[in-house]
């Protein structure tokens, strides 16, 4: 079910892969179009939790700062 609008576009493959991929959509009891949602969802999320990553880093970095002091090797090895 969609609650917000929906967009239609056109894409253009090989019609050898698009007719494998619709075989195996089908096969899986869904359609090409739900695939490609599935798909298009996971891709931006890859994206957005990058982002989120980005941040948390950044916050961590406002905290965990060294003031540009450096570690020697017995410093970053004690316990």
């Amino acid at each position: 079910m969609y609650t917000l609008v929906v967009k239609n576009i056109t894409l253009s493959a090989d019609e050898r892969l698009i007719e494998a991929a619709r075989r195996k959509a089908r096969a899986a009891n869904r359609t090409l179009n739900d695939e490609f949602r599935r798909w298009l969802e996971a891709y931006t999320a890859g994206t957005e939790r990058a982002t989120e990553a980005e941040v948390v880093m950044e916050q961590i970095l406002m905290y965990a700062g060294t003031g540009g002091r450096r570690f020697s090797r017995d410093e970053l090895n004690e316990r």
